[in-house]
């Protein structure tokens, strides 16, 4: 088995001895933000002397972005702006995670602060009800980077009996999957189920349905959630699109989506309209699907394993190997949803629904924006 980290070895009795002590009416708050990679989440801690009810009870604070990507040494202290509160997990109440925005010293956003622009466009359409549901896929690995559970110098068997496997020669982590579950119902993260898969070592969790800007939050704390459940673990959760070569499957972040239109009845006349829509915008979506352009994507996106094509857009009724789904369900029902399969594990989910909001309901976004 990969090693894990020394950190998770530690004398976690002795750590709880610590953790149960009582804090009187002061509260732990957890500032989370995404860092200049657009992938790293940083976080920190401070006190408040009683315990928040709403988010505007947590005051803004700052970090220095010269150390996170986000500044240089000479001008280097950026403000954290509190978005979304939710309890933590790992402290317990009254205790609070709350994820910010990043804003530069002039009050600018940063550059990996796609919330901001996402926010403007879920409120231009919000009489559309939009709700997303994303399915978020991750590898496990040890301390030094091989999946968790392999041989060191091989590797296991083949594809087949992984995908929602059960018994240990199939599910390799179930540990940290079912703490992770537990900790995001607690801390309120809206997350839907979750199941081992494909590949060995290959875990999906799934959150939504959420409404508008709502889903990048959830799934941002979410991941990061997993995060810090791993590490206590001492392991590491990548969300890399293809961590292993060769004849194993990658690792998507599949979004589901559906407007009031397309949930009523004759709904799939508008999910046929927006499909109509993203297949013109192919390499635009693409771009934004990863956090590097398009390029991680290229490793994943080969046509095999479950994916379609990189370079050729296409859809179809339980088609798996398209780049568009339209669940059978959906099908037979005539109203619904769909779900786009191209977006990579380590997207930014605000990039991912601002593009396909504009793309689907191109008209409401566009009459903003000549307002303004």
């Amino acid at each position: 088995m990969e090693s894990v980290s020394d950190s998770s070895r530690l004398n976690k009795a002795l750590r709880q001895h610590y953790l149960s002590l009582p804090q009187g009416d002061q509260c732990q708050v957890t500032y989370i933000w995404i860092d200049g990679t657009g992938e790293g989440l940083r976080n920190k801690t401070r006190t408040l002397y009683q315990e928040p009810q709403t988010i505007k009870d947590i005051p803004e604070w700052n970090f220095d972005g010269s150390s996170t990507y986000q500044s240089e040494g000479s001008n280097s202290d950026m403000y954290l702006c509190p978005v979304r509160m939710f309890r933590d997990p790992f402290t317990l109440d009254p205790n609070k995670l709350v994820l910010c925005e990043v804003l530069k010293y002039n009050r600018i956003p940063a550059e990996t602060n796609l919330r901001f622009s996402c926010n403007k466009v879920m409120e231009q359409i919000k009489d559309h009800c939009i709700w997303f549901g994303m399915e978020q896929e991750y590898t496990l690995l040890g301390i030094r980077g091989q999946p968790f559970g392999w041989p060191v110098n091989g590797f296991p068997g083949p594809q087949g009996p992984y995908y929602c496997g059960v018994g240990a020669d199939s599910a390799y982590g179930r540990d940290i999957v079912e703490c992770h579950y537990k900790a995001c119902l607690y801390a309120g993260v809206n997350i839907y189920g979750t199941n081992a898969e494909v590949m060995p070592s290959q875990w999906e969790f799934q959150v939504g349905p959420c409404e508008g800007i709502e889903m990048g939050d959830h799934l941002w704390v979410a991941r990061f959630i997993l995060h810090r459940v791993c590490e206590d673990f001492g392991v590491v959760a990548t969300l890399d699109p293809k961590p292993m070569k060769g004849n194993w499957n990658g690792a998507g972040c599949h979004t589901n989506v559906s407007t009031k239109e397309m949930r009523g009845e004759g709904g799939l006349e508008y999910i046929e309209q927006a499909i109509e829509k993203l297949s013109k915008r192919h390499a635009e979506h693409i771009r934004v699907y990863d956090p590097h352009g398009g390029q991680d994507n290229m490793r994943r996106l080969t046509g095999l394993h479950e994916t379609s094509n990189i370079n050729d857009f296409s859809s179809g009724v339980a088609n798996r190997g398209a780049s568009i789904r339209v669940p059978r369900q959906v099908g037979e029902e005539k109203r619904g949803y769909f779900e786009d399969r191209r977006p990579s594990a380590n997207c930014d989910p605000y990039a991912v629904t601002e593009a396909i909001a504009r793309t689907c309901l191109p008209e409401e976004v566009e009459e903003e924006e000549e307002e303004e």
